[in-house]
């Protein structure tokens, strides 16, 4: 499979960093997580927030250099705003290769709900945001071609499958 970015995003709780892992492995792609990006930023400023958007910044640097290298990059981030999206289109601009964003989201509220309220942090110092939290979080609608993979109600192997189907529908498609 060519190089490629694929971005993952959605609200916390839909499921994207179990998404994006397993289809790094199918792919033996860089996964590239910006909560691990951020919250090491926390520790390495003593847990101030003032760091603002400078998880996505590094982010978008570290996928650069992988991409630079012929390595795909799975990023992984919720890229709520139509301004991070269109900086990580930038970057595979920038390094030539195609960028397939996903938007990952949990359908049954119920469902999001009991994620979010019952999931445990496995970044050490990670402070997960509430369900209220979640809910009034800042969240554009998504412009422009992505793809939608709704996780409610089914095991992450299959979310995996058919992400990884599609692309390699999409290589074909390129040929």
């Amino acid at each position: 499979m060519s190089t490629l970015l694929i971005v993952i995003g959605g609200l916390p709780g839909t499921g994207k960093t179990s998404l994006a892992r397993g289809l790094a492995r199918a792919l033996d792609a860089v996964h590239l997580r910006i909560d691990t990006i951020e919250q090491a930023l926390r520790s390495a400023t003593m847990g101030s927030d003032a760091f603002g958007t400078a998880g996505y910044v590094v982010g978008y640097g570290v996928a650069a250099d992988n991409l630079a290298l012929g390595r795909t990059v799975v990023a992984d981030c919720v890229n709520a705003l139509t301004s991070t999206r269109a900086a990580w289109r930038d970057i595979a601009r920038r390094a030539a290769v195609a960028v397939v964003e996903v938007e990952v989201v949990c359908s049954d509220v119920n469902e999001h709900r009991r994620r979010v309220e019952f999931r445990s942090a496995d970044i050490p110092g990670l402070l997960l945001p509430t369900w209220d939290q979640v809910q009034a979080r800042a969240y554009e609608p998504w412009d422009g071609e992505h793809v939608v993979i709704d996780t409610a109600h089914r095991p992450v192997e299959r979310s995996v499958t058919e992400l990884y189907a599609l692309l390699l529908a999409r290589e074909r498609a390129v040929r």
